[in-house]
């Protein structure tokens, strides 16, 4: 009794994981090529195969458990395969599914470049408006201070490996409080998320030797956090390659 129960539970586990798994790839694949396929242009021998192909009958027919178990035939396969159509569906299938990744993993906009901000006015709107994924880093700077030279041509380079990060710069003379932004706290670097302060820190030249550049900078954001993990980037490149 134990055993049949056993077997019952397994079947209903079957019968939900459709979409796990190399079957439940294949079946969706299948599902998104016959939706995508245009209803004028397929014989409709051809879209009979397909949906056979991705939705198998009741587990409860020795046939149907046949159909469903069996290997990919030469037929289904060369179906699949047989001309460009079908290779540039896939293409879009597979940007679908990573698309829908990036989509579950929370990712946003991309940008690669530091942002020259004139205005505490653009400065605002940008912290404010920006989406609330997204980390800002901000650098206030002014020409001919120790350290804003480096921090600039530092951040450029992080802009660039971490696009999921706003890179933004400000002279402290167009913020609207060069008063509180003095020669004596410069450079500072500002990281916001959320529309919130999540980091500040004033004088960041000091916590690097006397020349420092992008790898030092890299380093000591990422020991407070303020860094996307190397492998998410990775991720969004594959992104690009596919497309």
């Amino acid at each position: 009794m134990e055993e049949a129960k056993s077997q019952s539970l397994e079947e209903d586990f079957e019968r939900q994981a459709t979409h796990t798994g190399p079957k439940g790839v294949i079946n969706d694949w299948r599902k998104f090529k016959l939706e995508s396929e245009d209803n004028d242009s397929v014989p409709s021998s051809k879209k009979e195969i397909l949906r056979q192909m991705s939705s198998p009958q009741s587990r409860d027919d020795k046939d149907s458990k046949e159909r469903f178990s069996r290997k990919m035939s030469i037929q289904e396969y060369e179906l699949i395969h047989q001309d460009k159509e079908d290779e540039n569906c896939l293409r879009k299938y597979r940007r679908q599914c990573m698309q829908d990744m990036h989509q579950r993993l929370s990712f946003g906009p991309r940008y690669g470049f530091v942002y020259e901000l004139k205005t505490g006015e653009q400065f605002l709107e940008t912290i404010e408006k920006e989406q609330k994924i997204t980390t800002i880093i901000v650098h206030i700077y002014e020409d001919g201070i120790k350290g804003c030279n480096a921090l600039n041509s530092s951040l450029t380079c992080l802009a660039a490996e971490y696009p999921m990060v706003k890179f933004c710069k400000i002279k402290a003379c167009n913020t609207g409080a060069g008063d509180r932004f003095s020669s004596d706290v410069l450079p500072t670097l500002l990281i916001y998320k959320g529309g919130e302060l999540i980091s500040n820190f004033i004088s960041v030249a000091e916590q690097f030797a006397e020349e420092f550049f992008a790898g030092d900078v890299e380093s000591f954001l990422n020991e407070y956090g303020l860094l996307p993990e190397r492998h998410a980037i990775e991720q969004t490149d594959m992104e690009d390659i596919e497309q």
